[in-house]
């Protein structure tokens, strides 16, 4: 699944650096030797930590599509419930009288390019008075440090970057958490519903937030190919739409004003 992409990625790249190191020892290289081996055990060490951040194998990831698929038929059975749909106005309100706001973005945010209007109405919400901070998934996008590269892209500073392990106790505090195109890093399911394929994965704890605001398309799965209870849980409120014109409905409500 398009899910386990980052891990292939960077298993596929330690295997460029090990071709490389073989090489150099054919042509007696002592540069390529380093060179090939310094990159194949980077490649291998973060395959390594992202098979840790799945809760899965190296083995699980190549070979455990098939399985994933079958459990997952089980997994959307569980999940009951309608989503509660909101409108750009509405949604400038409560972000507005937030004082704190998490935004945790991925891949939907690289399709529709919204990482500037992201940084944007991070700025906007600052201004306001918010404390705001962008948390990040190891596995979030479709490659290391995907999300990392966009946001540093749109001028994030660093200091507001935040992984998963430091956001997540503080989650509770927080008033508006804004997911951006992530579906299966925040997807409650990996803690609640044993029988879903991702079950004991670590994810951000976005539910847990007073209040959760989805920019999204659609109601569709993500990669896992898993749906999310997130989406209809009742703190959680679903901006349809490209994210990038809603992030800029969302900037013309707070300029407006």
């Amino acid at each position: 699944g398009g899910a386990d992409m980052p891990v292939v990625i960077a298993l596929l790249n330690s295997y460029s650096g090990l071709a490389a190191s073989a090489a150099g020892f054919i042509i007696l290289n002592n540069v390529l030797i380093v060179a090939g081996a310094l990159v194949g055990a980077s490649g291998l060490i973060l395959t390594g930590i992202m098979c840790k951040a799945m809760n899965r194998s190296l083995a699980n990831v190549l070979f455990g599509g098939l399985q994933a698929a079958v459990s997952a038929a089980g997994a959307d059975q569980q999940v009951q419930g309608e989503p509660h749909p909101i409108s750009p106005q509405d949604a400038y309100f409560i972000l507005e009288a937030a004082r704190s706001v998490v935004f945790v973005p991925g891949y939907g945010m690289a399709v529709a390019q919204a990482q500037h209007g992201v940084r944007e109405l991070g700025d906007i919400l600052e201004n306001n008075g918010a404390e705001v901070r962008y948390a990040i998934h190891p596995v979030a996008g479709r490659m290391p440090g995907h999300m990392n590269v966009l946001l540093a892209e749109a001028n994030v500073l660093y200091e507001q970057l935040a992984e998963m392990d430091d956001v997540n106790p503080i989650m509770d505090a927080v008033d508006v958490c804004v997911v951006i195109g992530a579906n299966d890093v925040v997807n409650p399911a990996a803690r609640e519903i044993a029988s879903s394929p991702i079950y004991g994965m670590p994810v951000i704890n976005a539910d847990r937030a007073k209040t959760v605001l989805v920019l999204k398309r659609s109601m569709a799965a993500g990669f896992a190919g898993v749906d999310n209870p997130l989406f209809v849980k009742q703190n959680t409120r679903m901006l349809f739409g490209d994210a990038k014109a809603s992030l800029q409905q969302l900037i013309s409500e707070f300029k407006e004003s």
